[in-house]
Order: structure tokens, then C-alpha cells, then sequence
């Protein structure tokens, strides 16, 4: 069994974080793509975000239909900080697969700023997609990558907020039944 890893925030999941996920699961071969929402994401730790009740209510939303695509919210009651590390390590312990983590390659810059980069390494493969406008980065020598092709969608759930915010209409950026639910529940206002 090949399984992705795509972790997040996801306030809100738009169309480029689906077709980041949908790309790395076509071209790595995945059987599943879980996307796990975090709680408490340490490199946001000042900025206010939707409860994890709605943003689990958006992915469920948006991934409907789609059976590779899986909720898991192995996160949500563990104590302090979301880190990969810990993650991975609790994703070993409950199923034997090959692990494959979805990064965006603006992120690769800074895995060696993460949390036990090493051990990382030692449980999962990487999945990287190039950023619009972000130099392609290459990981430290001791993680295991493949590169992944895909249209570069310059969406960022920051702006989307930001335009709810202001009124502004965030069709196309976001799954319907998502955009839909943000008016609904008058989420980012």
C-alpha cells in the first residue's frame, strides 16, 4: 500500500490544494491520499484559525466522492503542536505501508528547520510540487524524493480569507459545496 500525506491547515481547502493532492497521488502511484488537518500548526501559532470542526466539515465537503482521497484527524486530540514527526511516527505505528509526504516546493526550503528532519526522513518518501514563482529547491541528501509536474495554481486560502472578508467572491478558488459553506455558516468575516 502507497500512502500520501498531505497535512495542513486547509482554512479553507481550495482547488490547488486538490490538485496538488490529485497530481501526487496519479504520479506516485498512491493508493490513498489522507489529508490531515492540524490543530495547532507550529509555524502558525499567532494567527487565528477556523475551528477544526469546519475546516474537517470543508475537506469532507470538497474530497466527497473521491474514495483515494481520506479524512484523517489523528491530530485533533493530541496535546500541544501538530509536528510531522510525531505524525509519522503514529501513522507507522497503526498501518504498514510506504509513506510518502505532499510537499509544495516552497516548503522544502525549511525541512531542515522541522522538527526531527532526519527521522522524518527515515519514515517517509517525498512527493515535491513546484510553487508558482518559487525556484525549484531540493531537499537535504538524506531524504528520499521524487519531483512532481502539475499546473501551477496560484491560490492561497490567506487571499480567499481575505476576500470573504471583503466581500469578494471566491467561486472557482474553492470547491462549490466549500463556498457554500462559508456563506452559510458566515465563516472568515
Amino acid at each position: 500500500m502507497r500512502i500520501g500525506i498531505f497535512g495542513g491547515s486547509f482554512d479553507p481547502v481550495h482547488q490547488g490544494h486538490l490538485i496538488l493532492a490529485e497530481q501526487c497521488r496519479e504520479q506516485g502511484q498512491l493508493d490513498r491520499v489522507l489529508f490531515i488537518p492540524a490543530p495547532r500548526p507550529p509555524h502558525k501559532p499567532q494567527q487565528t484559525i477556523a475551528s477544526f470542526e469546519h475546516r474537517v466539515a470543508m475537506l469532507r465537503l470538497a474530497l466527497a466522492g473521491h474514495t483515494p482521497f481520506v479524512i484523517d484527524s489523528c491530530e485533533q486530540d493530541r496535546p500541544g503542536l501538530s509536528y510531522t514527526v510525531d505524525t509519522l511516527r503514529y501513522l507507522h505505528s497503526r498501518e504498514r505501508a510506504e509513506w510518502f509526504l505532499l510537499l509544495g516546493g516552497d516548503s522544502v526550503r525549511d525541512l531542515h528547520l522541522w522538527r526531527s528532519p532526519e527521522v522524518i526522513a527515515s519514515l517517509c518518501s517525498l512527493l515535491i510540487v513546484a510553487r508558482p514563482g518559487a525556484e525549484a529547491a531540493v531537499p537535504p541528501a538524506y531524504f528520499r524524493y521524487h519531483t512532481v509536474t502539475s499546473p501551477l495554481i496560484e491560490i492561497s486560502s490567506t487571499d480567499i480569507r481575505e476576500r470573504v472578508k471583503q466581500g469578494q467572491s471566491i467561486r472557482y478558488l474553492v470547491p462549490d459545496a466549500v463556498e457554500q459553506y462559508v456563506g452559510r455558516v458566515e465563516l472568515y468575516r
